[in-house]
């Protein structure tokens, strides 16, 4: 009995060196899902583009982390706070999913990251926009990845005030990201010496702007804003170019436009447009080489969301590499301490209050005769540098720092 009892002992002594030697990972496999706008108005920007950015990650990494299988599951969370909280309980809980990626739609995304805290998995959001992610509702659970509407605000508004575009008017979608991307953005036009004439809301995936956009025509602000995304950008766009609003001398400024609103609109209707953003296809070789591969998979260029996804994607499985285990605290603090330097991020940083601090910038949309192709839309106006374009830390309420 006794040898019996010393051969399990040194058989759990063996396992528990070899395990620690190895990967400390708690059911053989590491498990992402990627929850995301499949079917509405952020499908373009995410949905399946979403999906493959990951899943293109996961395939260059090897498909295998610390020696164990890398596994991606996806869901439509259709941008209702309930369905996504829902597939994400039954994902922590029954399927072993260790993080949740992408979420779209902000009032799916702050309740996302409140459950994974709960549960004590990891977040990595780039589909959402609210700087409340990092704000009053930080968590030391979930990584903001690609944007949010402090730098969406930020880097367009002074700009457009500077060049004497100070009057602003908006139109906003009335749910979280609305709201937090026209407070972000009337807080830097007024700090930089312009004024807010007015605002209507719209609901959430709108087809018909025309009430919204007249009270914008009658304001006669220099801007009128457009603090919505998607499907809601492209129809108010669409809309403004029918009531000549342009034309009229009011400059649109879309505060969350995606490439892939940029081009199904066309660079006729949306030339002279600015536009904030993380990531375009065509700044250098390996922005180039990257877009290159997800445009024959997907079948349009990455949106910043997108390519944002596949960064993340590696650094999070890179970390899990370097410390053998995926227990979430411990990737989380190896993702904070390891700089992100890849074709989306140079010298990127996670901030405690779960901030990804990298450059961001803005573009003007060419005029038809400038672009030499389908995909040539943008030409570069600014690059702001990640510790302007953002939030500083000490700002956002966030409770994790500490001064």
């Amino acid at each position: 009995m006794q040898k019996l009892i010393a051969a399990v002992a040194a058989g759990l002594a063996l396992a528990a060196t070899s395990g620690a030697a190895q990967a400390q990972i708690s059911d053989d496999v590491v498990k992402i899902g990627v929850l995301t706008d499949m079917s509405s108005l952020y499908a373009d920007a995410t949905g399946k583009g979403s999906l493959a950015a990951v899943e293109m990650a996961v395939a260059d990494y090897g498909a295998k982390v610390a020696g164990k299988p890398v596994q991606v599951v996806a869901a439509d969370h259709q941008n209702k706070p309930d369905v996504g909280v829902n597939i994400a309980r039954n994902w922590y809980d029954n399927d072993k999913v260790d993080a949740i990626f992408d979420v779209p739609t902000s009032s799916v995304a702050l309740p996302i990251s409140a459950l994974t805290r709960e549960k004590n998995k990891i977040n990595i959001n780039s589909g959402g926009g609210s700087s409340d992610i990092t704000g009053v509702a930080c968590s030391p659970n979930t990584v903001h990845w690609t944007y949010d509407t402090y730098a969406l605000s930020n880097v367009a508004g002074k700009a457009m005030v500077k060049r004497g575009e100070d009057t602003w008017f908006f139109v906003t979608a009335d749910y979280a990201f609305g709201m937090a991307l026209q407070r972000d953005a009337a807080n830097v036009v007024k700090e930089s010496g312009g004024k807010v004439l007015g605002e209507v809301r719209h609901p959430l995936n709108s087809s018909d702007f025309s009430s919204f956009l007249l009270q914008a025509q009658a304001s006669k602000a220099k801007v009128v804003a457009l603090a919505n995304a998607g499907g809601d950008t492209t129809n108010a766009l669409k809309q403004a170019a029918e009531f000549g609003l342009v034309q009229g001398g009011q400059k649109m400024i879309a505060l969350l436009q995606e490439i892939t609103d940029t081009h199904s609109l066309g660079i006729k209707a949306t030339q002279g447009l600015i536009v904030t953003d993380a990531f375009y296809w065509d700044m250098n070789e390996e922005t180039r080489a990257f877009s290159k591969r997800f445009n024959e998979k997907v079948g349009h260029m990455p949106t910043m969301i997108q390519a944002g996804l596949y960064s993340a994607t590696m650094h999070y499985l890179k970390a899990i590499e370097a410390i053998k285990t995926d227990e979430a605290p411990k990737v989380m603090e190896q993702m904070r301490k390891t700089p992100v330097n890849d074709f989306f991020a140079r010298n990127g940083k996670i901030r405690i209050d779960g901030r990804m601090v990298h450059d961001m910038y803005l573009f003007e949309v060419k005029k038809p005769e400038e672009s030499k192709g389908e995909w040539d839309l943008y030409k570069l106006i600014a690059t702001v540098p990640g510790d302007e374009a953002f939030r500083p830390l000490d700002k956002g309420g966030c409770p994790l720092v500490t001064h």
